[in-house]
């Protein structure tokens, strides 16, 4: 792989967002056929903190061959302090035509994304089922990306499998549900951060496949670094580039990273993702609570306000509403009805489907919805391989029968040995910090309501975090605050 060439595909990155190479790299080596066990990360990462407040850039720049740019959002406009001064009454205008015109496009991602829907509905299925009285965590966002760019070191049937749980019928289609998504999920306008970060750390002596390098680098903006797989360093360099992307949120779940003697290759993703709420509730308004989880009644904080005009919503099972956030994005809050309990509303598909209709649902009603909502920290950790062998990947994780042809000429005896994923989910007054962090080891109804309504959350329930067309974020079980 030629260095100018990838660098001419994804440009150089911004220095608020990584420091740029300190060398140039030297020539890769063809990998030895006799490494056959393989590791690779692939870690995606939503956080809210301070953006970049960790690690050591001069550790990651040793090892950096070529660093990707990230798209200018539109600012956000600000009115000027004295509407009198024509020039300001100006710039203020255009930021605006421009800021609304990038979230009307943004928006519009929706009607691209909608063949994803299935995925988005099996996967917070399969991985927010735990034991009674667990919180569970899982970003589906945070899994796609992940996914997909897996789906770019495969082929043959462990492709195929990648691609169908994915909703994609072949490569390209996947491709561009990727820039859907990363053009309708990515801001950075000053007032809300969503930023989504790629990066390939390959083997100082592996030989590979330039097209597929440059693949992951043209479509995912992926950064390249490249150093000792093993070494103290470059495991240190990872960890650095990861926590710098997540400001440090993750730091524990990053400690447990390293890159192995024989990892082929590893692909890092983040996400960092910052919003409050559009009406963010009265601090003096919280008032400590009861919440009945299933291990006993635990007092908590419980934030009050009422909402005047709101969509109310419901199923067979439960009721629902939603809040939104200063992105355009929502948070939807899903109380299973009385005597239902929170795993059994989790295997019925109805409440799937109404995650995934984004408010499109015929039991519907606006009523003043008087919301009280626990304060929560719930994060969670599992590994995912079972369950995406239960949603049809089956071939990546058989040594015998995945492909993994595009990564490098000789892949005989890849394979994907472990994938693991935590992700954590706080809220408050203010608004929503969220982050997720995932590991890919590749070695060889109710009636109608009333005017008014009392949503009290003070048992176990469901939540889903949804971005400004609709792509849900974050899922989670809230069943201990």
């Amino acid at each position: 792989m030629k260095t100018d060439k990838l660098q001419d595909a994804i440009g150089m990155v911004d220095d608020d967002l990584i420091v740029r190479a300190a060398k140039q790299p030297k020539k890769i080596n063809r990998w030895a056929r006799w490494i056959a066990p393989v590791a690779a990360v692939l870690a995606v990462a939503i956080a809210l903190g301070v953006f970049l407040g960790q690690g050591s850039p001069l550790v990651v720049s040793a090892y950096a061959v070529a660093e990707a740019q990230y798209p200018q959002s539109a600012p956000y406009p600000v009115e000027p302090t004295d509407w009198g001064d024509k020039s300001a009454d100006d710039l203020f205008s255009r930021q605006y035509k421009a800021w609304r015109e990038e979230q009307k496009l943004r928006r519009e991602q929706a009607t691209v994304e909608n063949a994803l829907d299935p995925f988005f509905a099996a996967t917070m299925a399969e991985f927010l089922q735990g034991d009674v009285g667990e919180n569970r965590v899982y970003s589906p966002l945070n899994l796609y990306m992940a996914l997909a760019m897996l789906a770019e070191t495969a082929d043959g049937e462990s492709r195929e499998q990648i691609l169908a749980l994915l909703g994609a019928d072949s490569i390209d289609a996947l491709r561009q549900q990727v820039n859907a998504v990363w053009r309708a999920n990515y801001q950075n306008d000053g007032a809300t951060t969503s930023i989504l970060a790629n990066s390939l750390w390959m083997n100082q002596d592996a030989d590979y496949n330039a097209e597929t390098v440059e693949r992951l680098a043209e479509t995912y903006y992926a950064s390249s670094f490249r150093g000792e797989m093993g070494s103290a360093e470059y495991s240190r360099a990872l960890r650095d580039w990861l926590n710098a992307q997540t400001g440090g949120l993750l730091a524990d779940a990053v400690d447990g990273v390293e890159l192995s003697p024989e990892t082929v290759l590893a692909l890092a993703s983040t996400i960092y993702y910052r919003a409050k709420w559009e009406d963010e509730f009265w601090e003096d308004e919280t008032e400590t609570g009861v919440f009945y989880a299933e291990s006993g009644e635990i007092e908590c904080d419980f934030m009050h306000q009422e909402l005047f005009y709101n969509p109310y919503y419901w199923g067979d099972r439960f009721t629902a509403v939603s809040k939104w956030l200063s992105d355009g994005g929502q948070m939807w809050l899903i109380l299973p009805d009385e005597g239902v309990e929170l795993q059994t509303l989790l295997a019925d598909q109805e409440v799937w489907q109404f995650v995934t209709a984004n408010g499109e649902w015929a039991n519907r009603q606006e009523v003043r919805v008087n919301l009280a909502m626990p304060k929560f920290d719930v994060s969670g950790r599992q590994d995912l391989c079972e369950g995406l062998k239960r949603l049809g990947v089956t071939d990546c994780f058989d040594a015998s029968v995945a492909d993994f042809s595009p990564l490098m000429d000789d892949a005989e005896g890849i394979f994907v040995s472990a994938i693991d994923h935590a992700a954590r989910v706080t809220v408050d007054e203010e608004g929503v910090t969220a982050a997720a962090f995932t590991e890919i080891a590749l070695a060889g109804g109710a009636a109608a309501p009333s005017d008014e309504v009392d949503f009290t959350l003070d048992r176990p329930f469901l939540f889903v975090i949804t971005g400004i067309n609709g792509t849900p974020l974050f899922a989670g079980t809230v069943c201990e605050p």
